[in-house]
């Protein structure tokens, strides 16, 4: 039996999900390491492991507990990823990016990414949320590479815009609605699974980057690809090597994503009710 495009992958896991919640989303969001337990907090929830959506990809990342949650919170319909997978992990960047194509399949318009990121900029300490307002693709691997399905959006997406502005903008105003500092910066992806080097971080800096990360990129790649509008935030929870004076881990990582998950979730619940009030989802 031959193995469907992925435009059929798509329709299979998009009805799988449709088949156990009524709810259509408006929101897709993407949450990074630490931040899966924002989705507990959705009102009429149905909550689906990966493994019961066909072709959908499980991480095995501490962190990363593997379901989607489909249900309200702010006003807005939304459906969430609480975990994600990795190139690292041994997937490629076309099936990194599966998930998102299915969130936006489900309905959702704009898309919600976060992530855990290394700072490069040294006046942010780690624990600080920035939002992205480009990124740096040093992946190797590109989530749209190979033939091209015009059913699901152009061969070549423009990403001048991968951010959107009036979106950012938006974004911006609810923190600040909120109490909730908000730097706004540059993402680099790097493929890992080590942290990177001093030299590499310097490299970073020469081309602009604020922070870096193991993910992100390949999601926003097929959010534009398929016309839906992104944004992003990271939160930093360390500073890059050679930075900080000392050596990086995991756990490190996931105690300062800890220590600031209750305002990176107050954040988002921000951003969702300023989406609502400014008619930016469909209805």
């Amino acid at each position: 039996m031959t193995d469907p495009g992925l435009y059929d992958r798509l329709r299979a896991a998009a009805q799988a999900v449709r088949t156990r919640s009524p709810i259509a989303p408006q929101v897709g969001l993407i949450l990074g390491s630490g931040l899966g337990g924002w989705a507990d907090g959705l009102s009429r929830a149905t909550a689906i492991d990966y493994s019961d959506i066909p072709y959908f990809p499980r991480s095995l990342v501490p962190g990363h507990r593997g379901r989607l949650v489909i249900g309200e919170r702010a006003g807005a319909r939304c459906v969430a990823m609480q975990g994600r997978v990795h190139l690292y992990e041994g997937h490629s960047a076309a099936t990194v990016a599966f998930p998102a194509r299915v969130l936006i399949a489900l309905g959702a318009s704009v898309v919600i990414v976060t992530n855990a990121a290394g700072g490069i900029n040294p006046s942010w300490p780690p624990g600080t949320l920035m939002l992205i307002r480009d990124h740096i693709d040093l992946l190797r691997d590109h989530a749209l590479r190979g033939a091209n399905d015009d059913r699901l959006g152009p061969r070549f997406p423009d990403m001048t815009a991968a951010y959107a502005h009036e979106l950012r903008v938006l974004a911006k105003r609810a923190a600040t609605d909120s109490g909730i500092d908000l730097v706004e910066g540059v993402y680099a992806a790097m493929p890992g699974p080590t942290y990177e080097t001093p030299a590499e971080i310097r490299m970073l800096q020469v081309l602009g980057a604020d922070a870096v990360g193991m993910s992100t990129v390949p999601e926003v790649c097929v959010a534009r690809h398929m016309a839906a509008r992104v944004i992003g935030v990271s939160c930093i929870t360390n500073q890059g090597a050679g930075i900080g004076g000392h050596a990086l881990s995991h756990a490190e990582v996931t105690e300062t994503a800890a220590r600031v998950r209750t305002t990176f979730e107050a954040l988002l619940d921000a951003i969702l009710a300023a989406l609502v009030a400014h008619r930016e989802l469909a209805p």
